[in-house]
C-alpha cells in the first residue's frame, strides 16, 4: 500500500515513491448562485472528480455486477427514473421515487425524508442496501482493490487521495466529489435571468401565476388568483426549492409512509416530504415521493384543489378554501413557464455521462 499524507499542495515523499499533487477543481459558480459549502475533508479536486464520475457509473459496486448509480438516475431525466419505483438488483422495488440529482452541492439534506445530512452519508447507503445493489462493502472495496479491467483503480485512488487502499469512506468521497459538480444553471429561464433571452407572453404570464398568491381574494385574505408555487420552490439561490419539510396534502393518513415523522420520532411531521426542486422538472416524471402523478397537469391539478385536509397539512395549501382556483389558460401558462427551467446542457453535459 502506498500513503501519502499532507495537503492538496502535496507530501514530504522519499526520493523513490510516488507524490501526490492532486489539482483542485475549478467549479465555476453560475450567476446568482450562492456559495457551495464543500466539506473541510473532501475537497473538490480534478482526480477526486474523475474518480467520482467512474465509480457512480461502475456496475462491480452491485452485487450481480449490472447496476451502477446511474442505472437509477438516467441522465435524460435528469438524473432520476423514469419508473415510479427503482427496482433493485434482486428485483425488489423500492417504495420512492428516485429524486433527480441536480445541484445537491446546495442541498442541507438528503432524499425525501431529509434523513441523510451530507452527500457523503447519502451515498453510502445505495450499494450496501439489499434492495438496491446489494453488497456489502468488503466485498465492493475488494473489487476495486482488485482493480476491475481497464479500469486501473488504485492508481486512481492514489491520484485522488494519495493512497492506492481502497475504503468505502474513500469510495463514497470520490462520488460525492463527482455529484457536486453537476450543476445546472443554463436553462431557458437562466438565461433570461442573464439578460440572453426573452421570455415568450404565455411563459412571462405563468412565471408571474408561480409568483403570486393562490387563492380567490374574495375568500382568501390576500389571495391574487396565483399559483402559491413560490412559497417552496422560491428562486432564492435559483434553486427552486426551499428544502425543507412540507405536507402537500397528498393524503389523510400516513400508515404507509409517514415520511419526515419516520426520522423525528414526531407525530407532528408525519406526511412531512422534502420540497423538491422544480429544476429539470419535465425531464423528472413521475412526481411526489411516491410518483403517483406522470403529468405537469396532474401535479397542477393536485394543488388546484387544496389538497387532502390532514392534521398536519401545510398552511400554504388551500383545501379547506376551495383551492387555488386556477383558470385553464393559467394552468398552461404555469406549464410553460415550467418547461423554461429545462437546461438540456446539463442533461446532455459529456462531463456527467458513462465513462466505461
Amino acid at each position: 500500500m502506498v500513503v501519502a499524507t499532507g495537503s492538496l499542495a502535496g507530501c514530504d515523499c522519499g526520493p523513490d515513491e510516488p507524490v501526490w499533487s492532486p489539482t483542485p477543481y475549478e467549479l465555476v459558480l453560475p450567476p446568482f448562485f450562492p456559495p457551495m459549502d464543500v466539506p473541510a475533508d473532501n475537497p473538490l479536486t480534478e482526480e477526486g472528480v474523475k474518480l467520482g464520475r467512474m465509480l457512480f457509473w461502475e456496475t462491480a459496486l452491485s452485487s450481480d455486477r449490472s447496476m451502477s448509480c446511474g442505472s437509477c438516475h438516467l441522465p435524460a431525466h435528469s438524473f432520476s427514473d423514469p419508473a415510479q419505483y427503482s427496482t433493485g438488483v434482486t428485483g425488489v422495488q423500492g417504495t420512492r421515487n428516485a429524486m433527480a440529482l441536480i445541484n445537491l452541492g446546495w442541498a442541507p439534506s438528503l432524499l425525501w425524508d431529509g434523513r441523510m445530512p451530507t452527500l457523503e452519508d447519502q451515498i453510502l447507503d445505495p450499494v450496501q442496501h439489499p434492495d438496491e445493489m446489494n453488497l456489502p462493502w468488503p466485498q465492493a472495496v475488494q473489487r476495486i482493490q482488485d482493480d476491475e479491467p481497464g479500469r486501473d483503480y488504485p492508481q486512481l485512488f492514489f491520484d485522488a487521495f494519495g493512497t492506492d487502499e481502497v475504503t468505502p469512506e474513500l469510495t463514497v468521497k470520490a462520488v460525492a466529489q463527482f455529484v457536486r459538480t453537476m450543476v445546472s444553471s443554463d436553462s431557458k429561464f437562466d438565461q433570461w435571468r442573464r439578460g440572453e433571452t426573452e421570455l415568450t407572453e404565455e411563459e412571462s404570464s405563468g412565471y408571474q401565476t408561480f409568483l403570486r398568491e393562490g387563492g380567490d381574494p374574495e375568500v382568501v385574505p390576500g389571495g391574487q388568483f396565483g399559483g402559491d408555487c413560490f412559497h417552496c420552490h422560491g428562486e432564492a439561490g435559483m434553486q427552486f426549492t426551499d428544502n425543507l419539510m412540507h405536507n402537500n396534502g397528498l393524503d389523510s393518513v400516513f400508515v404507509f409512509d409517514p415520511g419526515f415523522a419516520s426520522v423525528t420520532g414526531n407525530p407532528l411531521d408525519s406526511g412531512k416530504f422534502r420540497t423538491p426542486t422544480l429544476r429539470n422538472v419535465a425531464l423528472s416524471a413521475p412526481y411526489m415521493h411516491d410518483g403517483r402523478f406522470f403529468s405537469l397537469e396532474e401535479v397542477i391539478d393536485h394543488y388546484n384543489t387544496g389538497g387532502v385536509p390532514s392534521s398536519t397539512l401545510d398552511p400554504f395549501m388551500k383545501s379547506e378554501v376551495g383551492g387555488l382556483a386556477l383558470a385553464p389558460v393559467q394552468k398552461e401558462a404555469l406549464i410553460a413557464f415550467l418547461h423554461t427551467l429545462t437546461d438540456t446542457v446539463f442533461v446532455n453535459n459529456p462531463k456527467f455521462q458513462d465513462p466505461h
